[in-house]
C-alpha cells in the first residue's frame, strides 16, 4: 500500500477533453457538487449553492483573497518571431521573473518588444529551471501589463476569456496569483451573505498561486518532488478566529487545497485544545502527501484536479487514495465538468 500511495503513476490519469470545462457554469453557485464522506460509503450529489447546508454556526470558512494579474503577454523579438511571456514573480525595480515560450529565442540580452504598444525589455538572466529575468522599459509598469496582458488560464482552457471576472473570486483582493484559486470561483455574494448570518465565520487568507500550481509532479516517489515556494499570509485577526472555533468544537471549511496549505503550514501546538495557527507573512513551500496528519482543517471545498499535480496529492492525503479514485470515476460517470472552471467537491 505504501508503494502505491507514494508512486506519482498513481495520480496520473486519462481524461476525455469533453469532460474538461471550458467556461464556468453561471451563476456560479450554480454548478453541481459532489459530496465526499470520509468516513462513510459512496457519494452524495448537489448544486453548490446547497453547500451552506453542510455549515454549522460557528464553523469557520476560510477563503483565499488572491488575485490574478493578467500575466500573459504576446511579444516579439527584434526579428519578429512571435513570443508569449507569462510572468511568474516580482522582482521589483521593473524586473520580473517569467516563462518565455518558445524559450530558443528568449537568449540573454535580447530585446522583447510587446504587440500593440511601444512597451520593451531585455532579457537580462536565466535561471538553472530555465525561466528568464527580463527588465521592462517602463515608467508605469503597473498600468502597461494591466492594459496588455491577458487572462492566465491554463492550457487545457481552449476557449478564449474575454470577460477576466470570470477567473477571478468574487472576494479577490491582493493582487498576486498568475493563476485563480479555482475552488472560491463558485462562491457569489449572495451565498456568502446566506453562510454568514446563519453563524458561520468567514475567513481570508493569501495564497499567491504560482509555479506550485503548474509544475507537475516527474519523480517516481512523490516524495521527492521540489516543491516551488509561495507567498502566504495570515492576518492576527484571522488566525484568531480559527483558533477560537477550534478551541469551541466548531469546524474550518477550508476553500481550495490553497488554503489548506497554508493552515497547516502554521499548525502548532497548543496546550489547550490541540493544534493552532499563527499570523505569518512570508513564502511557504510546504507539501503535504499521504500520511500526513492534518491539524486544522475539517472540511474541504475544491474543484477536480489535474493528474499528476501536487493539489491532486494533497486531497488524496485528506481523503484516501483509493477514495479519490472511486470519486473521480464516479464524476466522469455522472458526467461533471473537471478542472478550473468544471464543478465541485466537498470531502468531509
Amino acid at each position: 500500500m505504501e508503494e502505491k500511495v507514494f508512486n506519482s503513476s498513481s495520480y496520473y490519469f486519462d481524461l476525455p477533453p469533453q469532460f474538461i470545462a471550458q467556461e464556468p457554469v453561471l451563476p456560479r453557485d450554480n454548478c453541481r457538487l459532489l459530496v465526499v464522506e470520509r468516513q462513510n460509503p459512496g457519494f452524495k450529489e448537489a448544486r453548490f449553492k446547497d453547500i451552506e447546508g453542510f455549515l454549522n454556526p460557528g464553523d469557520v470558512l476560510v477563503l483565499n483573497d488572491t488575485k490574478v494579474i493578467m500575466a500573459r503577454l504576446k511579444a516579439k523579438t527584434s526579428s519578429g518571431g512571435k513570443l508569449e511571456v507569462f510572468l511568474l514573480k516580482d522582482k521589483k525595480d521593473n524586473t520580473w521573473e517569467v516563462l518565455v515560450n518558445p524559450g530558443k529565442r528568449a537568449r540573454l540580452g535580447a530585446v522583447v518588444h510587446f504587440d500593440k504598444s511601444c512597451l520593451k525589455a531585455i532579457i537580462t538572466g536565466v535561471t538553472p529551471q530555465g525561466t528568464r529575468m527580463i527588465k521592462f522599459e517602463s515608467s508605469n509598469l503597473k498600468k502597461d501589463l494591466e492594459s496588455l496582458g491577458q487572462v492566465p488560464t491554463p492550457p487545457y482552457i481552449k476557449k478564449e476569456v474575454k470577460q477576466k471576472s470570470l477567473y477571478q473570486t468574487v472576494y479577490a483582493k491582493n493582487q498576486g496569483a498568475i493563476a485563480a484559486p479555482t475552488a472560491g470561483l463558485h462562491f457569489t455574494k449572495k451565498l456568502l451573505s446566506r453562510i454568514a448570518n446563519k453563524g458561520v465565520r468567514i475567513v481570508y487568507i493569501t495564497l499567491h498561486c504560482g509555479l506550485a500550481t503548474f509544475r507537475p509532479v516527474k519523480t517516481n516517489d512523490i516524495r521527492n518532488h521540489p516543491m516551488d515556494s509561495e507567498w502566504i499570509n495570515l492576518a492576527s485577526s484571522a488566525a484568531t478566529a480559527i483558533n477560537k472555533a477550534k478551541a469551541r468544537g466548531g469546524r474550518v471549511f477550508a476553500v481550495g487545497t490553497t488554503a489548506v496549505r497554508t493552515l497547516e503550514s502554521l499548525a502548532q501546538p497548543s496546550g489547550d485544545f490541540g493544534w493552532k495557527v499563527s499570523p505569518f507573512c512570508g513564502a511557504t513551500n510546504f507539501y503535504i502527501v499521504p500520511g500526513y496528519k492534518f491539524k486544522i482543517i475539517d472540511a474541504l471545498i475544491t474543484n477536480f484536479h489535474t493528474p499528476g499535480s501536487t493539489n491532486l496529492i494533497l486531497v488524496s492525503a485528506f481523503c484516501n487514495l483509493d477514495k479519490i479514485s472511486q470519486s473521480y470515476a464516479f464524476a466522469q460517470k455522472e458526467s461533471f465538468r473537471f478542472y478550473s472552471f468544471g464543478d465541485a467537491m466537498l470531502i468531509m
